[in-house]
């Protein structure tokens, strides 16, 4: 099955089945950084103030489903299971960064982990199936910290960090989209880091008990700079976006691909034009993928290698269903599902 919009020209405007987003009215004003997009019909966001929404409409009416007294967490990052299975992660220092889970499309949730170690940070969640499910946090005596679970997050536990090469000086995860971490298939996984020298991407083949880490083009060497959002459609072939956070700040090459798991990456010949914190593939292509960020999307119809702008709208985040409902969040309740123009 091929999206519609994959006969877009690379160059210039796009042709007849160009994609747009549709902005669906939210009636939130909360920062929506966490999306998982279930089916064209079904999304959910998290987001500031402990806000957590649902849609099974395509975003003609959305259902507040926070979690109860969340209301001082900040949501980062949810996965879901299905249409009515869900986790979500609260990120910050000590026991601000918190797991909860839901069975039943958010009307009673369960938490499930609230962190004790005032050194840790968790950032990032993603499982490889139902059951089997990794946490990455910013460094704690020097190396990156795993949270893992095998129940489907009912319990979690921290992963030994003897198989986690040493992180660099000032390097860490960027919370900005829930992308910094990310897997495909059922035992391999990628993060993202920035902050240091350079930015890297870690790779395990063993969700998460021992890790590599390659060195990426995207410029750090700053505390705001570095590599932020992370997507892959199979175990070999990935994307990176990333830059500078700051606003009005540039961000040259902030996009890179790989096609050997990770161990490579090569800069994009035509990189997004702006910082971007979110990435998704296109399913059932092989070779379309968006990005977002605040001053805008992106589309590439080559893998990776050249991206051009198609919206200048703000967005945090993006992901797409199975279906091909790509869904896309942001600031001030911004929530929207991607549409394809007919002219």
């Amino acid at each position: 099955m091929r999206a519609p919009f994959v006969r877009a020209r690379q160059e210039g405007e796009a042709a007849a089945g160009a994609p747009g987003w549709s902005l669906k009215e939210s009636g939130s004003t909360a920062r929506f950084r966490g999306l998982s997009a279930v089916s064209r019909s079904t999304a959910w966001v998290a987001g500031s103030g402990g806000t957590v929404l649902r849609t099974g409409d395509g975003g003609a009416s959305w259902r507040n489903v926070s979690p109860p007294g969340a209301s001082g967490l900040e949501f980062r990052d949810v996965e879901t299971f299905g249409r009515r299975g869900a986790v979500v992660l609260a990120i910050g220092e000590g026991d601000a960064s918190r797991v909860f889970r839901t069975e039943d499309a958010g009307a009673h949730w369960t938490e499930t982990f609230r962190n004790d170690d005032p050194a840790a940070f968790y950032n990032c969640v993603t499982f490889f199936d139902q059951r089997h499910g990794i946490v990455v946090g910013d460094p704690v005596d020097g190396k990156f910290r795993v949270l893992s679970t095998r129940d489907g997050g009912r319990n979690w536990r921290v992963l030994p960090g003897d198989g986690m090469p040493a992180a660099r000086q000032g390097e860490a995860n960027f919370a900005a989209s829930g992308q910094c971490l990310t897997s495909s298939g059922s035992r391999n996984a990628w993060f993202a880091t920035g902050g240091a020298d350079s930015s890297r991407v870690f790779h395990t083949a063993d969700r998460g008990r021992h890790w590599s880490v390659a060195e990426t083009p995207l410029p750090a060497a700053e505390s705001a700079r570095g590599a932020f959002g992370l997507a892959f459609r199979d175990a070999r072939n990935g994307l990176v976006v990333g830059g500078n956070y700051e606003a009005g700040k540039p961000s040259p090459r902030a996009s890179a691909v790989t096609g050997d798991g990770g161990a490579r990456w090569k800069a994009s010949a035509r990189p997004v034009p702006e910082y971007r914190s979110g990435v998704s593939w296109l399913p059932h292509t092989r070779t379309v993928a968006l990005s977002v960020g605040p001053t805008g999307s992106d589309l590439t119809l080559d893998g990776g290698r050249n991206w051009r702008t198609f919206d200048r709208g703000s967005y945090d985040t993006v992901d797409c269903a199975r279906d091909l409902g790509c869904w896309a969040s942001g600031e001030k309740g911004r929530i929207a599902r991607l549409e394809h123009t007919r002219h």
